[in-house]
């Protein structure tokens, strides 16, 4: 069974960073495509970035050149690194892996972003 398990938000100010991690179990972190999404209230959930099995990533427009996700094989998490954050980042962050045939989620973390 796979486990994922958020950590690292919070109540920043704009242009401040965050790093979000998410523990994982069951799961092989540095061999499996992860993703993170976010969600805001009254909005659908959206994927920021996501890694694949051979390392490269992919991010959404928004945030590109200010997220960057990564895993530690050793410590099997998956990072979000988070820079010069905007109000409009503000949602709940939750880690995604798909894994023989199912789909699993964390629990999700708050980031709030506002002045």
């Amino acid at each position: 069974q796979v486990q994922l398990v958020e950590s690292g938000g919070g109540s920043v100010q704009p242009g401040e960073s965050l790093t979000l991690s998410c523990a994982a179990s069951g799961i092989t972190v540095s061999m499996a495509y992860m993703a993170w999404y976010r969600q805001s209230p009254g909005k659908q959930r959206e994927r920021v970035a996501e890694i694949f099995h051979r390392g490269n990533a992919a991010y959404r427009n928004s945030v590109e050149g200010r997220f960057t996700i990564s895993r530690d094989a050793k410590k099997n998490t998956l990072y979000l690194q988070m820079m010069n954050l905007m109000p409009e980042d503000t949602a709940v962050y939750y880690c995604y892996a798909p894994l023989d045939g199912g789909e699993f989620w964390g629990q999700g973390t708050q980031v709030t972003v506002s002045a």
